[in-house]
């Protein structure tokens, strides 16, 4: 919150009803932080105080809710003359998103104080697949035509810009097709007399409304941009994805990602606001597949089950080679999951991956061969033989681990899967098998065991 502001002593102020003094309070504080003060209030004093804001406030506060229980509430509560102020004052890609998550009931009460107009861009934003650039563009945005001059353009600006998601940046139309991009700055810095076509940037970035929008995001870091225009399939110009809403989708993928590479299906719910039937639906189909999965490593025991017998100490490191194996699977499927997701690497680039990740195995290997090797002698105070057995698991185990954590994710991608899915869980269970293999079949050989 703001530094001159505390939670407490808003709480208070509305515990003790004095609202003149903190519509004052209110007054002077960001909207994201009053949202925040919001989501702390209980159902009726969150629509006691935000009545209390300016209808531009209220609108900004709104999108910032991050309870949508709040937010239906609210809508409920408010008349539809305050409903229509509040829609009026949002961007049309933020009531897109605020439609995304409301019941059939509200969406049809936000639709019927909405315009006509509103209503028809509305149903075209919801139209597009939800993974797509135009599910998450607003059609709010600054147009020039190339033969306007300078002093011209400004009397548009200033006529429509009060209305859309940013001025800073304006876009050169003509009949609908994109011909290039100006900034504002470049517009205050050039003569009144001069032509827009003179002055537009024409080597200028564009997506289609179809483009996937996690790599429409990756174009914002990529490149740096605070917006990006958005055409269909004749050029012509639809929409921007500003700056905001790229961050929005960043933070929503790492989000889906972190969640798979847990072994969790990715839902778009806040923690507290997903119940505990759905966590567990949630969680159980990955657990129920993992443990399912897992049963190959008891397969494997149970084949080896002789050798066993035959030299019990087998047993003592069977956990430190597959955590150590599920461990360098990891790192090695974590690394090129981010790479591939910043677009550092392609599956072009497979064999190259493949080369470093096997010499950082070897390198891995040998330095933890040498320190287990020296463990079992000193520490387990076991044979060498047997010291040398785990060493040399330990070491083909790390080696395999790289190779296997590499190339999962870039076959994943390959096949038109999420890279994300094999991930930790996954690479280590296979790795957990394939240790327990490598680790019998040189036990096998060396001690002479059957």
């Amino acid at each position: 919150m703001h530094e001159n502001y505390n939670l407490e002593e808003l709480l208070q102020l509305v515990e003790e009803k004095q609202f003149r003094r903190l519509r004052t309070l209110l007054d002077n504080m960001n909207w994201v932080d009053i949202a925040e003060f919001l989501d702390e209030l209980g159902p009726e004093d969150t629509i006691l105080v935000f009545r209390l804001l300016p209808k531009e406030t209220a609108a900004e506060v709104f999108t910032e809710l991050e309870d949508t229980d709040d937010q239906e509430r609210l809508i409920n509560a408010l008349s539809d003359q305050e409903l229509r102020e509040v829609l009026d004052e949002l961007y049309m890609d933020d009531t897109v998103d605020l439609i995304e998550d409301m019941p059939a009931n509200l969406v049809d009460r936000i639709l019927r104080n909405t315009d006509r107009s509103t209503r028809s861009q509305i149903n075209q934003l919801l139209n597009y697949p939800k993974d797509s650039a135009g599910s998450i563009m607003t059609t709010e945005f600054v147009y020039l035509h190339p033969d306007a001059t300078v002093e011209e353009s400004f009397t548009r600006i200033r006529k429509v810009g009060l209305d859309k998601e940013t001025v800073y940046t304006c876009y050169v139309t003509e009949n609908r097709i994109l011909l290039g991009v100006v900034t504002v700055r470049r517009l205050l810095l050039s003569p009144y007399e001069t032509k827009i076509r003179d002055i537009m940037e024409t080597n200028l970035l564009s997506v289609n409304t179809h483009e996937d929008k996690e790599d429409v995001a990756q174009m914002f870091s990529k490149y740096d941009l605070s917006a990006v225009p958005v055409v269909d399939g004749d050029d012509r110009l639809v929409g921007i994805i500003t700056f905001d809403d790229a961050m929005d989708v960043m933070e929503e993928e790492a989000t889906e990602d972190i969640e798979k590479m847990a072994a969790i299906l990715p839902t778009d719910k806040p923690y507290f606001q997903t119940g505990v039937v759905e966590t567990w639906k949630h969680r159980i189909p990955w657990l129920l597949l993992l443990m399912i999965s897992a049963t190959f490593t008891g397969m494997i025991l149970g084949f080896f089950e002789e050798a066993l017998a035959a030299n019990a100490a087998l047993t003592l490191f069977i956990p430190m080679l597959m955590d150590t194996g599920g461990n360098s699977g990891s790192q090695a499927s974590v690394t090129v999951i981010r790479a591939m997701s910043l677009g550092d690497i392609e599956f072009s680039d497979v064999f190259q991956v493949v080369w470093k990740e096997a010499r950082v195995g070897m390198l891995c290997a040998a330095t933890l061969g040498v320190v287990v090797f020296v463990k079992v002698i000193l520490i387990d105070q076991k044979s060498p033989v047997m010291a040398f057995v785990v060493a040399l698991t330990i070491f083909a185990t790390i080696v395999i681990a790289k190779l296997v954590g590499c190339l999962l994710p870039m076959l994943a991608k390959r096949l038109g899967f999420d890279p994300a899915v094999m991930a930790s869980p996954f690479i280590t269970t296979v790795v957990d098998a394939l240790s327990l293999v490598i680790y019998f079949l040189i036990a096998t050989q060396v001690m002479s065991i059957s």
